[in-house]
This record gives C-alpha cells, sequence and structure tokens, in this order.
C-alpha cells in the first residue's frame, strides 16, 4: 500500500495521547505491525520513551519510521526550549526527529514569541529536527512566524479537525500559503463511529466509519493521526488510504461541519473558527 506525503510528512500517521506503560508500549509496536509509518508523540505525553522503545524492538530502519514530536508549552523560554529538545532525542534514543513542533503558543506572549520560535528553527540548524512546525497556531501566529522565519520554513500546523470542527477560514489561509494540516482528533472522540451519514458512506466502501472520516480530511488536503490501541481498528484506519470519496459523498461530509471543537483549555488562542 503506498502512503503519500504532504510537504514530506506521511499523510496518515498514529496518534500516541495515553499510550503510556507497556500496555502503551505495545499498542506503539501493534501499529509499526500493522505498517503505520509516522508515529506522533510529545514531550507531555510522556510518551517519547515508548515511541523510541517501539521503533527499535520492531527492528525497522529509522529511515522507515517518521517521528513527530512537540516542545511542552512549559519549555518555551529560552534556553529551555533547546535544552526540552536535546532530552526529547536522548529520552527516545534517536539522533534526530523528523518533525519537531511547538505545542501551544505561549499564552498571552508570557514567553515572547520570538524566543521560542527562533529555537524551533536553531534546533532544525543544529540537525536535531529534519523538519519543523508549529501546532494550534491562528492565523495571526502563522504571520508572524512567517514574518520572523520566513516563507515556506514551517512544514505543517497541527490544529484540531474532524468532520463536525472543519476550520474553514484557517484551512483556506494554509491551504493558500502551500501549508498543509495536521489533524488531531481526527475521529472527534469515537464520535464518528456513531455517525448515520459516515456509516453509510462506509458501508458503501466496506470500510468502518472512521475511515470514512480520515478519507474526507486527506481529500481535503490534511494530514491525520488517529489513535487507537485496538488491533482491528488500527488496521480499519489504515484502510482510509484505500478509499476515494464521490463528490457527492464529499458535500455529504461537508455539510457535518458545526464547529465542535473539543479541545480548548484556557491556554488555547483566540480561534479563528468559532
Amino acid at each position: 500500500m503506498t502512503r503519500p506525503d504532504l510537504n514530506g510528512i506521511p499523510v496518515l500517521g498514529l496518534g500516541t495521547f495515553g499510550r503510556t506503560g507497556p500496555e502503551g508500549l505495545a499498542a506503539i509496536l501493534e501499529a509499526l505491525e500493522a505498517g503505520y509509518r509516522h508515529i506522533d508523540t510529545a514531550q507531555s505525553y510522556g510518551t517519547e520513551a515508548n515511541v523510541g522503545e517501539a521503533i527499535r524492538r520492531s527492528g525497522l530502519p529509522r529511515d522507515e519510521v517518521f517521528v513527530t514530536t512537540k516542545i511542552a508549552d512549559t519549555h518555551l523560554d529560552s534556553p529551555r526550549a533547546l535544552e526540552s529538545v536535546a532530552r526529547s532525542l536522548e529520552t527516545m534514543g534517536l539522533d534526530r526527529i523528523d518533525l519537531l513542533l511547538i505545542h501551544w503558543p505561549s499564552q498571552n506572549d508570557q514567553v515572547p514569541f520570538e524566543n521560542y520560535m527562533t529555537a524551533l528553527a536553531e534546533a532544525q540548524d543544529r540537525g536535531w529536527a529534519r523538519l519543523i512546525g508549529v501546532s494550534n497556531f491562528t492565523i495571526r501566529h502563522l504571520d508572524r512566524a512567517e514574518a520572523l522565519l520566513g516563507p515556506g520554513r514551517l512544514a505543517t500546523n497541527q490544529v484540531e479537525i474532524h468532520p463536525y470542527l472543519q476550520t474553514p477560514r484557517l484551512a483556506a489561509f494554509a491551504k493558500a500559503k502551500g501549508l498543509p494540516l495536521t489533524a488531531y482528533q481526527p475521529l472527534a472522540k469515537g464520535e464518528v463511529a456513531r455517525d448515520p451519514t459516515l456509516s453509510r458512506i462506509g458501508k458503501a466502501h466496506d470500510v468502518s466509519a472512521a475511515a470514512v472520516a480520515l478519507a474526507f480530511l486527506m481529500a481535503q488536503g490534511h494530514i491525520v493521526i488517529p489513535a487507537s490501541s485496538d488491533p482491528a481498528r488500527l488496521r480499519g484506519n489504515l484502510e482510509a488510504l484505500t478509499v476515494s470519496l464521490s463528490e457527492d459523498e464529499l458535500a455529504q461530509i461537508r455539510a457535518l461541519d458545526r464547529g465542535q471543537r473539543l479541545i480548548n483549555p484556557d491556554k488555547a488562542p483566540d480561534w479563528d473558527d468559532r
């Protein structure tokens, strides 16, 4: 099965939030066995060690597994940002990160924007990260990043996107910039599995409603990182790569957008799509 990429990032990966301890390690190993080659972790998840150990136990060549991690918002101030990246590399037992993100922008600029964005760029310049990007950035943040780092430096913006939160303003802006969005929570915490529209379309394609949701997001030009520990669901989500939705089916799923945001902590920025 071919696995296309955007900006050098595999379009379907595995989210690892909550995959801690021996059970989490087993789930990541199961995903690698199933064929996942993009693993998404973060300093704040507590899963970096499991990701590194799973890659080693899998026996896969390092170059075959794309690893994303994120600098926590508690590590943004210099020089802590770079120190945290060095710790992430040590924790995972890797000599480089394929994609390094800022996890959340500093709330109310408590840490100056320039400090952590230049640290992110320095991590890439040092060879610690092959690609760099951001997460939970608004259009305003993306404009500031481009002004500071130059156009094309960022590989992605990872944000919450699913059929019930399609972020049209942010998506249109990112598309115009040639910046892929990476959709976290693409299955809306499992809610898509109960959706009658997605289930009906899935039945027509002989795949799950979750696979339809993922196929839809990829058809919109997004990268997706669903999370699961269930072997059948892990493999079922991969089937999204084989689904080609018709224009009518795409329109039906676009109509599901209701601006339903599931991740909105106090530190969240002023979102573009509300």
